[in-house]
């Protein structure tokens, strides 16, 4: 890497703890200035994008990467209320979350921290720009984002947006910093020094490339083979409901549904949900038992089931009842979302149970796997991971813990048999 680029990347390092250890006021200030800015800028930022699409016709994007590259006005809106709704939230950071008398006149706390320094490397999708962006700032942590090429005009004034909200409160624009070209950011997942989070937002290929090239931990998911699962006493019309909306809704979302897994008992029933699918221009890939009651139904082969397809593409899977249905969630599936229909209580409470999965829901759509659905304001993606962070990862999934420790002049060595005892009192929290 250029020693230009390198430069860039300690410049975040240092900009970031200068805005770690701002008051809060100030990135509350910030967010409301990005708000603002995504408002005043909305023309603009769609003229870019508009470039973007042009730009990708040429080269014939695939179809999913296409649909995650296109923003409109109402994408803009609803990234305008996330920076809002994370704007209104308390600022996090110095919270404590444990707090410890260890003797007289020496007490420790646990406190929220940033985590730091932030790598995003994502495809098509702009709009991760200032989700990412935006939780990042909220946490205090610096952002490196590494967008692809096929987005480059959009990124580029969505970078601006955030740097200019960052400079109007008087903290320094590099806390986010813009990367271009896959050298850089090759160069960037050597130096783990510079970076403590890598967090890739794309395809399986991506993702699998990034963990087997760096040192630096990486946060993330390969793939997002999602299930519906509909119960023996599932309601048809409800069924198709969820299963349309799971599936066409935004297919090309990591969340969609890819697999309808049927109790054999229901199959009779299914027709309301074939057509709803069909109507809206899904092909259903079937197994045999599935095909008898599935019209033009193409037959499933053998990765139909184990596919995230990102299409209005369907696998269709009979199954002989609940421990089945869980069996193949957790032999194909990617422990990313996964759904029940049913109307037995006793069915949901054991799916909701047992499914290994990061997000796992009773009677609503897969689609419901999102930061802002969730709550959280926006989020950085979502992880597969056990170990931190696992779901929609918001605005505590970009944070960790520090210690601190007031005393009155104790030393170690005061303490032992014979000596002073620690009393290690729990005080109340914040």
């Amino acid at each position: 890497m250029s020693a230009f680029s390198l430069d860039r990347a300690r410049s975040t390092r240092d900009a970031q703890r200068r805005l770690a250890s701002a008051p809060g006021a100030v990135r509350t200030g910030i967010l409301m200035r990005l708000a603002d800015l995504l408002a005043e800028r909305a023309g603009e930022i769609l003229d870019a994008n508009r470039r973007d699409l042009l730009a990708a016709a040429e080269v014939d994007l695939a179809a999913p990467l296409r649909d995650r590259l296109k923003l409109t006005e109402a994408k803009l809106e609803t990234l305008h209320q996330g920076v809002r709704t994370l704007a209104d939230r308390a600022d996090p950071i110095g919270h404590t979350v444990g707090h410890t008398e260890l003797d007289q006149g020496l007490v420790l706390r646990q406190v929220r921290s940033p985590i730091g320094v932030l790598l995003i490397i994502f495809e098509s999708r702009p709009d991760a720009v200032v989700q990412i962006g935006s939780l990042a700032l909220r946490t205090g942590n610096g952002v490196l984002l590494k967008g692809g090429s096929e987005a480059r005009y959009s990124n580029r004034v969505l970078v601006d947006c955030l740097r200019s909200a960052v400079a109007a409160e008087g903290q320094a624009p590099d806390v986010v910093t813009g990367v271009e070209g896959r050298v850089a950011a090759q160069a960037l997942l050597e130096h783990d020094e510079l970076i403590d989070l890598v967090i890739p937002r794309g395809s399986g290929d991506l993702v699998r490339s990034i963990q087997s090239t760096t040192r630096i931990p990486v946060l993330g998911h390969a793939e997002g083979v999602c299930h519906l699962y509909l119960h023996a006493d599932a309601d048809p019309e409800m069924a198709a409901r969820l299963a349309v909306d799971g599936k066409c809704d935004y297919p090309a979302a990591c969340n969609a549904t890819e697999t309808l897994l049927v109790h054999r008992d229901f199959l009779q029933r299914l027709g309301p949900v074939v057509a709803a699918l069909s109507e809206a221009g899904v092909e259903l890939r079937c197994d045999p038992e599935s095909r008898r009651y599935v019209p033009n139904a193409v037959a499933a082969g053998d990765q139909d089931g184990a596919t995230e397809y990102g299409d209005l593409i369907l696998a269709v899977r009979t199954v002989s009842g609940l421990d089945e249905a869980i069996e193949h969630i957790h032999r194909f599936g990617s422990a990313h979302t996964d759904a029940i229909v049913s109307e037995s209580v006793e069915a949901r409470q054991r799916f909701l149970t047992a499914v290994d999965s990061a997000s796992v829901f009773a009677n609503a759509s897969t689609r419901f796997a999102d930061g802002f659905r969730y709550g959280l304001g926006a989020e950085v993606g979502i992880s597969t991971g056990r170990i931190h962070a696992r779901g929609p990862v918001g605005i505590e999934g970009l944070l960790t813990t520090r210690w601190l420790l007031e005393g009155s002049g104790q030393a170690a060595g005061d303490y032992g048999p014979g000596k002073r005892q620690f009393t290690h009192r729990s005080l109340p929290s914040e």
